[in-house]
C-alpha cells in the first residue's frame, strides 16, 4: 500500500485539510463504504467539516495520491480499490509478477492479436536481430475484477520460436510456459524501464481510460540463462491501480533511453504484409 497522507504529530495542531482527511477516513470506515461507492460532494464535505473548499480539495489530492479515492471530473469522488502489488522485475510471465504476500488476484487474459512482422530498429537491436528478421507479436489484455487492467505486447524472434501455438494462447495458455516447453526459452532475468506517462489512443481504448488518466509503462527484455534476449515486451498499467516493487541487475544496458517523443513510437512492430497473420 502507498503511504497514507501525513497527519499531525505530537505537539503540532492538525491543519484543516488534515482534519478533512480524518473525517473522510471515518466516513469510509463507519459507513462501511466499499470500492466504487461515491463520497459526498466537495461542498457537502466542506459543510460537514466546517472548512473551505480549498481545504477539501487539498485533502482529496492527498487521498488520491495515496490511492484511497478516485475522482472523475463531472461525475464524483469514489472509494478506490486497493492497489494491486506488482513486482515486475521478478522473472517469468506477467502473472508471476502479481504474486506478492497478498493472494494472487483473479486475472483473465484476452488475446487480441498473434501475428508476424518486422521490428523497429530499437527492438531489433535489443533482440540482437539482423535487419528485417521476422518476429512474432502477441497483444493481450489482462482483466481483473471485470476491469481491463494491463495491456501487454510481447515481441519474440521467429528464429528462436519457429512455431507458436496461437490456439493455445487464445485458450489461455501461458506464453512463457509454451516458450519454455517447446523451444527451451526460459526467463532467467530481465531488464526493464518504467515510465509514468499519458496513455496513447490505443491505451485508452484497450484499458478504457480518459485522456487525463496516467499510466505506468514498462518496457523490458527477457533473457535466457545464457544471456540470449528472447522477448521485448511492453506492459501498460493504469497508474492508480498498482503499486510497484522494483529490483534487479544493474550490469546490462540493452534498452534505449526513452525520450519524450520517441519512446512509445519506437517500441513497436511493423506488420509485414508478405507474412501470414496467425
Amino acid at each position: 500500500m502507498p503511504p497514507m497522507p501525513r497527519m499531525a504529530g505530537p505537539g503540532r495542531p492538525q491543519l484543516r485539510y488534515e482534519q478533512v482527511i480524518g473525517m473522510i477516513e471515518r466516513l469510509i470506515v463507519d459507513g462501511g463504504l466499499v470500492p466504487g461507492d461515491v463520497l459526498p460532494t466537495n461542498k457537502e464535505l466542506a459543510a460537514m467539516a466546517g472548512v473551505s473548499l480549498i481545504s477539501v480539495r487539498r485533502a482529496l489530492d492527498e487521498l488520491e495520491h495515496a490511492g484511497r479515492i478516485r475522482r472523475h471530473q463531472g461525475v464524483g469522488t469514489f472509494v478506490a480499490a486497493e492497489r494491486i502489488f506488482s513486482s515486475p522485475a521478478r522473472a517469468g510471465g506477467l502473472l508471476a509478477t502479481l504474486t506478492g504476500d497478498a493472494p494472487t488476484p483473479q486475472v483473465d487474459t484476452q488475446v487480441l492479436e498473434v501475428s508476424q512482422g518486422i521490428p523497429t530498429a530499437d527492438i531489433a537491436r535489443s533482440l540482437e536481430l539482423s535487419a528485417r528478421e521476422a518476429v512474432w507479436r502477441i497483444l493481450r489484455v489482462r482483466v481483473i475484477g471485470a476491469r481491463p487492467m494491463i495491456s501487454e505486447q510481447s515481441v519474440i524472434p521467429v528464429r528462436l520460436a519457429p512455431t507458436l501455438d496461437a490456439d493455445a494462447l487464445y485458450d489461455g495458455a501461458s506464453l512463457y510456459d509454451l516458450l519454455a516447453r517447446r523451444h527451451g526459452l526460459t526467463d532467467a532475468f530481465e531488464e526493464q524501464c518504467l515510465d509514468i506517462t499519458v496513455p496513447t489512443a490505443a491505451d485508452r481504448k484497450v484499458l478504457k481510460l480518459s485522456a487525463r488518466d496516467r499510466v505506468a509503462r514498462i518496457r523490458g527484455v527477457s533473457f535466457t540463462t545464457d544471456g540470449t534476449p528472447f522477448d521485448c515486451f511492453q506492459q501498460v498499467y493504469p497508474a492508480d491501480g498498482f503499486a510497484f516493487y522494483l529490483s534487479g541487475r544493474t550490469d546490462r544496458h540493452v534498452l534505449p533511453v526513452p525520450t519524450a517523443t520517441g519512446a512509445r513510437k519506437a517500441w513497436n512492430v511493423v506488420p509485414d504484409r508478405a507474412r501470414q497473420t496467425v
